[in-house]
């Protein structure tokens, strides 16, 4: 399957640290080579790169790992094709606007007959059952609401629906409206949040260190979902099949002082 990595932070954060370690499983120490892509939320404001090319060898990827990019919420996917052919319409995430906001999709796994569900004015571009997913799920939220809810109705909303899409399959899913990152865990996800006392993490996928309690203020806080864990020596909690967490500036749900310390 695919992989998946999120990031909620309560202050503008650098995602290279990460997205390096998942760039690599694009293609080179991973299968996921079939097309990569990234957005992060300044604000309400959106900006994404995608690439039909795997991340291992993509110069824009490269790019990305060169640029600190510095935002509250970022959503990235490397792809393995299973429905849909290789081809830059059909690389995650995905991005429509509701309700002034733009909204963020990336998803892995298989969904069975998702292609069925009838579809209002939002339509997909590509052929994914990923993308197709994403449509009917802002199409049902806009019936619901014709202007933008609060953040705890639109959690409650978000969780039927990725419930419904649970029982078409394989449903791993990140989603943000730029105020909120949803992580719907269908096979596998996990997730950790790094606070103060901040410690050092070595990257699985590529010999890199970093200490963050000298990249950080004793006041940050940054959660990072991930399909697998990224680092080596960092404490990762997995989600249960069917959980839905709803993270706002880095802390998750439910727990305001963040389950999952990193160090």
């Amino acid at each position: 399957m695919c992989e998946l990595l999120g990031m909620s932070a309560n202050v503008p954060t650098d995602i290279r640290f990460s997205f390096a370690g998942l760039a690599r499983r694009g293609g080179e120490t991973g299968p996921h080579g079939d097309g990569w892509g990234i957005a992060f939320y300044e604000g309400r404001g959106c900006r994404s790169f995608h690439d039909p090319e795997a991340s291992a060898r993509s110069e824009i990827a490269r790019l990305i790992r060169q640029y600190p990019i510095k935002s509250r919420i970022v959503v990235a996917h490397v792809r393995r094709a299973n429905r849909g052919r290789v081809a830059l319409e059909n690389t995650h995430p995905f991005s429509r606007e509701l309700w002034g906001r733009t909204f963020t999709f990336a998803h892995n796994g298989q969904l069975k007959g998702v292609k069925r569900l009838a579809l209002g004015r939002f339509r997909p571009v590509g052929t994914t059952d990923s993308e197709h997913a994403f449509c009917w799920m802002l199409g049902r939220l806009e019936a619901r609401w014709k202007t933008l809810p609060r953040p705890t109705l639109l959690d409650g909303a978000v969780r039927a629906l990725a419930a419904d899409l649970h029982g078409l399959g394989v449903f791993n899913m990140l989603l943000t409206d730029s105020r909120t990152l949803y992580a719907h865990c269908g096979k596998r996800l996990c997730y950790l949040t790094r606070r103060a006392p901040f410690g050092t993490a070595t990257l699985i996928d590529e010999d890199w260190r970093v200490d963050f309690s000298k990249e950080t203020t004793p006041h940050d806080i940054v959660t990072v979902v991930a399909t697998q864990p990224l680092t080596r020596d960092e404490r990762w909690i997995d989600l249960a099949p069917g959980t839905v967490l709803a993270f706002r500036l880095g802390v998750p749900d439910g727990d305001e002082a963040g389950a999952a310390v990193g160090g």
